[in-house]
């Protein structure tokens, strides 16, 4: 298993932050590794919202089934995945001072022919970049 763990902060009230977060599908605006995104539910936000997501990192394609398995609006959005690699994601938001702190935590377990436990250690660190970049990218969308 691996626990990757991001956070950024922004100098936008968290409301401005939530509203480009629960959009779920405008996340490949900032998510670099989300190439596409398909809903397999009417619905676009809340508890229950299903799509099918293609990733890419580096050579590697996957496409899993997300599935939202927790959302307050404005503080949290809890993310179930199933896929190649099968865990579960959690975004966080809280106020801080006069902006918003962003955390972005994944849990994420990898089958036994992409290495297992191996794969996982090894694509940690590259997940970690990665994420925080996309997190950087949101901040640039959220000042402009």
């Amino acid at each position: 298993m691996a626990l990757i763990e991001v956070a950024a902060r922004y100098p936008v009230a968290p409301d401005v932050v939530w509203n480009e977060l629960r959009h779920l599908e405008r996340h490949g605006q900032w998510m670099s590794d989300a190439v596409a995104m398909v809903f397999a539910t009417d619905q676009r936000e809340g508890v229950g919202t299903s799509f099918r997501c293609t990733t890419r990192v580096g050579p590697f394609t996957t496409q899993d089934l997300m599935t939202i398995t927790e959302w307050v609006d404005g503080a949290t959005m809890d993310v179930q995945h199933s896929g190649l690699v099968s865990g579960r994601g959690s975004f966080v938001l809280k106020p801080e001072g006069f902006g918003s702190s962003l955390s972005w935590s994944e849990s994420l377990h990898f089958p036994w022919w992409a290495l297992g436990p191996i794969g996982a250690y090894l694509a940690s660190p590259v997940l970690k970049r990665l994420w925080a970049r996309n997190l950087r990218t949101l901040g640039s969308l959220l000042t402009k």
